[in-house]
């Protein structure tokens, strides 16, 4: 029985992916460009000047809301300035909202291992505007305000994981959610998802909150993972040898794999927040929600379980094929069009189809193969007209021509061979060109029937009907 256990919360900052900042016109691409190119006197906070609020942002942040099942999404909710100094915040504080949020009261159902689940509460969720990037290099510390101004929903959980892995399987679904909605690139490494952890520890059986420190600046669902185990391993170290946990702000460095201490943690009180004087109250209605709702796609969860229902596909199948909207959407519809075993479709489009998608690194909506394509190839090779083998280069061949996968085969001459009477023809010609392995099998070794078939195979450029071919084979060699 384990002495402690982890309570952790998340502090999650999504970048939304309009074309602009949420207060000015300036590009939201802060990625390989020039430092301070994509920037103005609005997003640096130069005197004088207003912001402006981009409608999609709070349309995006409704979208997320409905998806995180908000209990309540306020009618007017308010802007506030975050006051605090850093140097690559301009204005000295940050245009964010506060005690009234967009919406409050969401949850997340989180599978875990053996069909069980973690209920996620979401405290709340807010709109704000990202602040810059500070870089290190060769001692010195550059600031580059092009992320200033990049819309941002803030999502805080609530003490729900109990692990570090929990973590980290909540950020891949979150990932996931983003992506499916459209909402998000959601790619770390760009800094589209980021991730502050709460993490605290208790004695096991105990309902109280303890102190707990928080971890910045990690930039994969890995370090993400490693951080936090990290932590929960040094405040374990810590408590049993008599010390106290205090309430710090830590840093991972991901190289070395250790945390270190930034500064002492901030309180709600330590950012002076008010009113953001600037902007007015965002009004959302409730036919404006209503609307939002409405347009929700099917979410991943609902999907994958309802793939592995209706289709009759295992649940390793279903999770695969829901990772991705466009690919899942592809899937559906080839099993529509194909008309029968979804199985089978599934087994094309998780072996050919995703190595066609991670070869070009691109979306099944993207591929340049329809999913009636994919469909009459598989028909194909189920009514024996080519063999696997063709159908799997015709995929290729599809996505690079005009013609449909009917008219590769005839005008290229991909057709299988199953003629009795011309596969006859050849197996004798193959048989009199090697007698040596004839008397080996005619001696008891009946395993070379494979190797005769492989001969058939090359003698007809892979056209020859394999089970035919066999048949045949087996007749001559036993007859």
């Amino acid at each position: 029985m384990p002495e402690f256990e982890a309570i952790i919360g998340l502090e999650t900052h999504i970048q939304l992916n309009t074309d602009s900042k949420i207060f000015c016109a300036c590009s939201t691409d802060s990625w390989r460009v020039p430092p301070n190119t994509h920037i103005c006197p609005i997003c640096t906070g130069l005197p004088g000047v207003l912001p402006s609020l981009n409608e999609q942002v709070v349309e995006k942040a409704l979208i997320l809301a409905t998806a995180m099942n908000a209990d309540e999404i306020s009618q007017a909710s308010f802007f506030a300035r975050k006051n605090y100094f850093y140097p690559d915040l301009p204005k000295g504080y940050q245009i964010s909202q506060y005690d009234e949020p967009l919406a409050v009261n969401g949850s997340f159902e989180l599978p875990l291992p053996e069909g069980n689940s973690r209920h996620i509460t979401i405290i709340k969720l807010h709109i704000e505007e990202d602040a810059g990037k500070t870089v290190y290099k060769d001692a010195k510390r550059l600031i580059d305000f092009n992320r200033c101004g990049v819309p941002l929903v803030e999502m805080v959980t609530g003490p729900d994981f109990r692990s570090a892995d929990e973590v980290a399987k909540f950020l891949i679904r979150l990932r996931q959610l983003l992506r499916w909605l459209e909402i998000s690139d959601a790619d770390m490494e760009r800094g589209q998802l980021r991730c502050d952890a709460n993490v605290s520890i208790r004695n096991v059986g105990e309902d109280r909150l303890n102190t707990k420190t928080e971890i910045k600046n990690v930039n994969s669902i890995t370090n993400v993972r490693d951080a936090v185990q990290s932590e929960i391993e040094r405040q374990m170290r810590e408590v049993k040898a008599g010390g106290e946990i205090k309430a710090w702000t830590l840093d991972w460095d991901d190289q070395r794999g250790v945390l270190s201490k930034m500064r002492s943690k901030e309180t709600e009180a330590d950012y002076r927040y008010f009113r953001e004087p600037d902007l007015l109250p965002i009004q959302t209605s409730p036919s404006a929600v209503a609307a939002t709702v409405s347009q929700l796609p099917e979410l991943p969860l609902a999907r994958r379980s309802r793939f592995s229902e209706v289709y009759g596909i295992p649940e390793y199948d279903a999770e695969i094929l829901t990772e991705e909207r466009s690919l899942s959407d592809f899937f559906e519809a080839t099993v529509a069009a194909h008309g029968g075993n979804p199985k089978r479709v599934s087994n094309w489009v998780m072996n050919d189809v995703l190595r066609l998608i991670r070869e070009q690194d691109t979306l099944a909506g993207e591929l340049g193969l329809r999913p009636g394509e994919l469909a009459e190839i598989i028909g194909m090779v189920e009514a024996g007209t080519i063999s696997s083998g063709v159908g799997k280069e015709l995929l290729e061949q599809v996505r690079s021509s005009d013609r449909t996968p009917a008219q590769i085969v005839e005008e290229d001459g991909l057709a299988q061979v199953s003629d009795a009477s011309e596969l006859s023809e050849t197996a004798a010609h193959i048989l009199e060109a090697n007698p040596d392995q004839v008397a080996a099998y005619k001696g008891g070794k009946t395993g070379l029937i494979g190797w005769f078939v492989g001969q058939m195979m090359q003698e007809t450029g892979g056209q020859a009907d394999p089970k035919a071919a066999r048949e045949i084979l087996e007749s001559l060699l036993e007859g």
